[in-house]
């Protein structure tokens, strides 16, 4: 096929692509041009062959240029983000992992492990049910968090690097659970760049000292609470968002994460009450769920969230989640599944990780070219899960898992024929996987493909992400952007309107911008307000039937007077139906600065006309891919 020369950008698109996917060409000058999506495209392909050792032929590479120019298919955002560069060559397997999970059974290894991950930009959930966290000892009676003195006689000198930040990090919880005498000690960042230095190897300009040493006295004042004590899930929800806090920080990396608990812990289920006031601002870090297979078990605080009051927490269904593949298919059993990422689209084991693919399925113009698609990314996908990791426990369980996950999004915008192709292309791509994973002497993949909420990839093309409809037919979309990053000057140059984020508990966030686009779906697309709550459970449903056999991620939109057929709905179909679910009312659902607005024809005309569309931008600073960024997950 002929090379893709045009790249049908949605309005919001190219932005997108610039803020999020492009390096510059020279990581060492502040001034360098950045890509533009072809030299992105280039270096992907290249890396393919030179660092994944893929092996594509010449007319492989052609066809897959093509797929990616022409936004039909794309590699995960940390592909993007990352092949070619050197960390690739120095990390492995981490740099590409979009998606990671750990429990929470241990003192120190999760968290020194999460925030490994976060800082290298994987979004990670964490299991914090009661069985878990109570294998932890007690916190030492006479532990204090450590004391940052900035002199050559500190215990411990913070090096400049993410192995330095976790070893600080590590040495707290040791000091709070494990020492036997003065568990405390004294540290220094005298060695830590400052805020805004480049950072030459994972992209992007460094934070400073100070929102590491903040969070270290947080997680210390957590666990001083408990001196003596055995700790709660509550405690390690809070230590966990306070590291995801500290990740964010830096303004390069996204910090998402999904905790998840106990159905009848309520100091759990109260966790992100906002409206009974005094609830750390750092729990917005996460999104919550429940592990239950039985909506009966769920404590009626369950449902408080799914009222407006607070958030709406998720379901986690782990016992289905191990025993079949897609729906009514026990071939592909997996009983190591503890967990999910963030976006809850990836079933995953203690220390797992997996990695994302996605198919543009509107764009797609035959099942042959749909079948091709997939495979190619596939191999990518394959080909990285066998790179080396500096995480031993990791490396043995990608190794044996295989675990990925070919996503299609932009469903609803799709044709019947288009949606046909789903059932029988699942069926091909895993007799592919047998193929090509005994031609390689490697475990076939213990699952292929999934559906996640594209909350980034599908800005692109500007189709509807994933499984969902179309939020309305005119909207602002609000893209969060780091305040210092050259796009907001573009931003505001160009009309559209720049604020600071504002948190939960309404003080201003002045390391981070919102900026709000203008955006309309084409006439003709599902829109939420022509679907019921039912009908969007049948379409993940459905979903988890013919495609995915890791779960469906989907944020379904309802309103109040929805809940009593929710229920119901739920009685009858979870159990046996659904690996993960999450709702979020259509509106009046509290959040501020919502990642999408419903609004009139007449709103969007003159959003449009007092703004001109950003179709070029030449030398910027731009910070790393994730499809776990903040908006893009569901709130669960």
């Amino acid at each position: 096929m002929t090379a893709v020369t045009e790249t049908p950008w949605s309005t919001l698109g190219y932005l997108v692509y610039k803020r999020t996917y492009s390096r510059r060409l020279d990581e060492t000058d502040i001034n360098s041009r950045t890509e533009e999506f072809d030299e992105t495209v280039e270096r992907v392909i290249k890396s393919a062959n030179n660092q994944l050792k893929v092996g594509f032929t010449t007319q492989e590479e052609e066809r897959l240029r093509g797929y990616l120019l022409g936004l039909k298919g794309s590699v995960a955002g940390r592909f993007w983000w990352q092949m070619g560069t050197a960390t690739v060559d120095r990390l492995g397997l981490s740099s590409l992992q979009n998606c990671a999970f750990t429990t929470v059974d241990d003192p120190v290894r999760p968290f020194t492990w999460a925030m490994d991950m976060l800082m290298l930009g994987s979004g990670v959930g964490y299991n914090i049910q009661r069985k878990n966290v109570e294998k932890l000892p007690s916190v030492n009676a006479s532990f204090s968090g450590p004391t940052r003195v900035d002199s050559d006689d500190a215990d411990y000198i913070v090096p400049d690097s993410r192995e330095g930040w976790v070893k600080l990090l590590g040495k707290t919880l040791k000091a709070a659970f494990l020492s036997e005498k003065n568990p405390t000690f004294t540290y220094s960042t005298k060695l830590i760049r400052g805020k805004g230095a480049l950072i030459k190897g994972f992209g992007g300009v460094a934070s400073g000292p100070e929102d590491l040493c903040w969070g270290i006295t947080q997680i210390s004042k957590v666990l001083e609470k408990r001196a003596g004590k055995k700790v709660r899930p509550i405690d390690m929800l809070d230590v966990m968002n306070i590291i995801g806090a500290v990740v964010v920080a830096g303004n390069v990396r996204r910090s998402a994460q999904i905790a998840i608990g106990d159905a009848d812990d309520v100091e759990y289920l109260l966790a992100k009450r906002w409206d009974l006031g005094n609830i750390p601002s750092w729990r917005a870090m996460s999104n919550n769920s429940v592990v239950c297979d039985d909506i009966s078990d769920l404590h009626e605080f369950f449902w408080d969230g799914y009222e407006g009051k607070g958030e709406p927490y998720g379901l986690i269904n782990l016992k289905l989640s191990r025993k079949v593949g897609r729906l009514g298919e026990t071939q592909y059993p997996d009983p190591d599944v503890q967990g999910y990422n963030p976006c809850a689209e990836q079933s995953l084991a203690n220390y797992e990780t997996c990695c994302l693919a996605e198919v543009f399925l509107p764009n797609i113009s035959t099942r042959d070219e749909f079948l091709d698609v997939c495979k190619l990314l596939y191999r990518i996908n394959k080909h990285s899960l066998m790179l080396p990791c500096h995480h031993e426990e990791t490396q043995t369980i990608v190794h044996k898992n295989m675990r990925m996950g070919i996503g299609v999004t932009g469903v609803l915008q799709a044709t019947e024929e288009q949606k046909g192709w789903l059932k029988e292309a699942y069926e091909d791509l895993r007799d592919f996987d047998d193929f090509y994973s005994r031609a390689h002497g490697w475990p076939a993949s213990v699952k292929l493909t999934t559906v996640k909420p594209s909350g980034t990839l599908s800005l692109l093309p500007g189709v509807t992400p994933g499984v969902h409809p179309g939020y309305s037919q005119y909207m602002i979309r609000r893209v969060r952007i780091a305040s210092n990053h050259p796009l907001v000057e573009t931003c505001r140059a160009h009309g559209y309107d720049v604020e600071y984020q504002r948190n939960f508990d309404g003080s201003e966030d002045r390391g981070t911008v919102v900026v709000s686009f203008p955006f309309s779906y084409p006439e003709g697309t599902t829109l939420a307000k022509d679907m019921t709550a039912i009908a969007q459970l049948e379409a993940v449903k459905w979903l988890q039937e013919v495609w995915s056999d890791n779960s469906v991620s989907c944020t379904v939109y309802y309103r109040k007077e929805e809940l009593p057929e929710i229920k119901k709905y739920l009685k009858k179909h979870y159990k046996n139906g659904h690996k993960s679910l999450s709702f979020l009312l259509h509106s009046e659902h509290g959040f501020q600065q919502a990642p999408l607005e419903e609004i009139t024809k007449e709103v969007f005309d003159e959003m449009v006309k007092r703004t001109t569309l950003i179709t070029s931008i030449s030398s910027v600073e731009m910070d790393a891919g994730d499809d776990c960024a903040s908006g893009a997950c569901p709130v669960r």
